[in-house]
């Protein structure tokens, strides 16, 4: 099941703390630094990229469960 999870093409739980416009003149840095920020307060928050939306996402990803 793991190797399935893994190979999966289905995008896995994720929360959106921040959004900015990949259009934004400064680019991807102001969600670099929301999220450096958060990951200063033990929040373990990371930068994506949104296709859909064409925008930079700053996430928080659900744990996975162990079964």
């Amino acid at each position: 099941m793991a190797a399935h999870a893994a190979a999966s093409f289905v995008r896995p739980p994720r929360t959106v703390l921040h959004r900015v416009s990949a259009g934004n003149p400064r680019g991807v840095w102001p969600a670099e630094e929301f999220a450096a920020a958060r990951r200063a307060e033990g929040v373990a928050a990371e930068v994506v990229y949104d296709y859909p939306s064409d925008s930079f996402l700053v996430i928080v990803r659900a744990a996975r469960l162990s079964s």
